[in-house]
């Protein structure tokens, strides 16, 4: 472990140990679906669907609008012209509460509709643990992710988990590892002169790509993770399945609670048991 300047004997280079930057993964949501209502209402106008727009008038109901849940029952029933009883012959009669509309569409598998609706998180100070794993989940999913190839490093933070914390010999000899490899990145940083007057941006960004090979996998970082509502409803069953890894189960709980609280009707269905999200719906 690096000392500092009162245990070096004299001659020596004296620098100062910086402590380890400790943090918590955090999950934001950021932007969701928005419906252009008049567009709607022009579209529902021209095939006789305007009954289903008059439950929806902003001037009644505007302070319970959720657009993402009214999209996802715009989607359902455009598939079957069922806005209203006669529309479609084969339609008698139309379910009028949206919860018992969307339950219906969790019940009977007919996810494609849930795929029209897209959140956006951004996914803060996880580690490259967790988005390595996040990788694997493709379809319905946008990722951007900070590049440590243009992110050069200065400190390495850190997620330890609850149990990590309270062992102390651990934390010991852990902060021990990372405090010499942060002083390895500024070495590194100072030694190709890298803040020197006139360095190019892309023989920075050269020795940045070399220098991110010596932070560890935990190292904390960044991206936008955007998944459509089939998607969300997949990861967040097999993310916080209890045989997922900690960090990752930790990530999809507080995504699934904000999912919960943003669309009610199709998140609810969930029982959450020691941190596993379980759907009463599945393969939707």
């Amino acid at each position: 472990m690096p000392r500092t300047g009162s245990e070096m004997g004299e001659g020596e280079e004296c620098f100062t140990v910086r402590l380890v930057k400790s943090v918590e993964p955090e999950v934001f949501l950021i932007a969701k679906p928005e419906l252009d209502y008049g567009e709607v209402a022009r579209y529902l106008k021209d095939v006789g669907g305007e009954s289903w727009l008059e439950r929806l008038d902003r001037g009644e109901l505007d302070g319970e609008l959720n657009d993402p849940q009214n999209l996802a029952e715009f989607a359902g029933r455009l598939c079957y012209r069922s806005w209203e009883p006669g529309l479609n012959p084969n339609v008698t009669r139309v379910r009028t509460d949206q919860t018992e509309y969307l339950q219906n569409i969790l019940r009977s598998m007919h996810g494609s509709v849930l795929e029209h609706l897209s959140f956006s998180f951004v996914l803060h100070n996880v580690s490259r643990v967790a988005t390595h794993e996040l990788v694997r989940h493709r379809p319905g999913v946008a990722i951007s992710q900070e590049s440590l190839r243009f992110v050069r490093l200065t400190d390495i933070p850190f997620w330890f988990p609850e149990w990590a914390r309270q062992d102390a010999e651990l934390m010991e000899r852990a902060t021990a590892l990372l405090e010499q490899m942060e002083q390895f990145q500024r070495w590194m940083a100072d030694h190709f002169g890298l803040d020197e007057e006139g360095v190019p941006f892309k023989e920075k960004k050269h020795k940045t790509s070399f220098m991110r090979r010596f932070a560890p996998e935990g190292v904390a970082t960044g991206l936008v993770w955007t998944a459509n509502v089939r998607t969300l409803r997949h990861t967040i069953e097999t993310r916080t399945a209890p045989g997922a890894e900690e960090e990752i189960r930790l990530i999809f709980g507080k995504i699934g609670e904000l999912m919960r609280r943003e669309a009610p009707a199709l998140f609810g269905d969930y029982t959450v048991e020691d941190g596993a999200w379980i759907p009463r719906w599945r393969k939707v």
